[in-house]
């Protein structure tokens, strides 16, 4: 909930190399190499999955890459960064690091994965974002420990959780990047908001992952997808793990999910109306239902030095999430969605950011600034947060 609370273009711009660099370091659970163009047998999705997941590691991972950014309109932001318009670049893993180079005409970008240590350098902004995203390794797994791959007995009682949720394609045999690979789609069945599917493509021999794309609903293009275009396994030189931003690069430290919430003194999380209520030092505006979704959860948010009331309303991708906190607070410095277009919402002035997959608007008054996110359309949220200001 911290990019609810400090939404900016250089948190764009971060949120958008995390989501890149959480989906290339699935990479690092890759195996030995595949060869050959030619789709593999069929196969049930179950034994497809744990086929991969049961297969040797490599020593390494050079891979070229494509990278499709659509969430966001074409001159909505006041940037050129390839994080944000899409890009080319190159990719390399090795014994728990991961780089990832995004080249564009907008500029290039590095992102780099090491010892728990994110760091992403924008050469648009000369910027340098660094976070501490946990010790394990690319792949999730503390280094030097092996958990062991899961049953096939497991993966076929998951993928039947799933299917509850989600109609799951099976395993399509198909090729990506010169390697035989296997497919699999996946389609909410139920209230995902502006989310449409999402797919997924990885080497049928080793189980790397080679593809994923995520829809909007009624559309067959990808709003976000990362795919590898040419791959190779094998030993990574050291030096190419490595990127040194110019020595007068400006370096940003982003909060860790450690700061996000808020606890009394007995170490328990501060939720509930009343008690968020008692907590923070403005009226909270929490109606029982919103737009026939109904209240799920009233929590104290905090990023340390100022209270916030967080108030979720509905479950999973079709649930909104409105955040409310003193509007002197979210005054200082510049406003975070300064440069978007500005809404009044029933005499509240702010800032809206419409995207393929979903809206936020922030807007101030009465000494209350309240922020409003969901996957709705634009004018569905200035509905529910109309409602909001009631």
């Amino acid at each position: 909930m911290n990019f609810l609370r400090t939404t900016s273009t250089r948190r764009l711009i971060a949120g958008a190399a995390l989501t890149v660099a959480v989906v290339v370091g699935g990479v690092a659970v890759a195996t030995a190499s595949g060869t050959g163009g030619t789709p593999p047998p069929p196969k049930a999705l179950d034994a497809a999955i744990h086929d991969g997941l049961a297969a040797p590691k490599p020593a390494g991972v050079t891979a070229r890459i494509r990278f499709v950014n659509n969430l966001i309109a074409t001159g909505a932001l006041p940037t050129g960064s390839p994080l944000l318009s899409g890009a080319s670049g190159r990719l390399w893993v090795s014994g728990g690091r991961v780089r990832l180079e995004l080249q564009s005409d907008a500029g290039d970008a590095q992102i780099t994965f090491a010892d728990g240590r994110l760091s992403i350098y924008d050469a648009a902004s000369n910027t340098v974002y660094r976070a501490d995203v946990g010790s394990g390794n690319a792949a999730g797994t503390p280094a030097g420990k092996d958990h062991g791959t899961p049953s096939l007995a497991q993966i076929s009682s998951a993928l039947q959780r799933l299917a509850e949720q989600a109609t799951v394609s099976g395993a399509q045999p198909t090729t990506q990047a010169g390697q035989g690979a296997y497919q699999v789609t996946v389609t909410p069945k139920h209230d995902a908001g502006l989310l449409g599917q999402a797919e997924f493509a990885w080497d049928a021999a080793n189980g790397i992952p080679l593809r994923i794309a995520v829809t909007a609903a009624g559309s067959s293009s990808p709003v976000l997808a990362l795919e590898v275009t040419d791959i190779t396994y094998g030993s990574v030189d050291p030096s190419a793990l490595a990127v040194t931003p110019p020595a007068g690069a400006k370096v940003v430290d982003l909060a860790t999910p450690a700061h996000a919430g808020s606890k009394d003194n007995g170490g328990a999380t501060t939720q509930g109306l009343t008690a968020v209520q008692a907590a923070v030092p403005f009226t909270l505006k929490a109606p029982d239902t919103l737009v026939g979704l109904p209240r799920t959860g009233v929590r104290l948010v905090s990023d340390g030095k100022d209270p916030a009331a967080l108030v979720t309303y509905g479950q999973g991708l079709g649930a909104i999430a409105v955040l409310e906190r003193s509007a002197s607070t979210a005054a200082s410095g510049k406003s975070p969605l300064d440069g978007l277009p500005t809404v009044t919402i029933d005499g509240a002035t702010g800032h809206e950011l419409p995207t393929a997959l979903g809206t936020l608007i922030s807007v101030e008054r009465a000494g209350v600034n309240t922020t409003l996110i969901g996957s709705l359309p634009p004018n569905a949220a200035e509905a529910a947060l109309r409602a909001v200001l009631a």
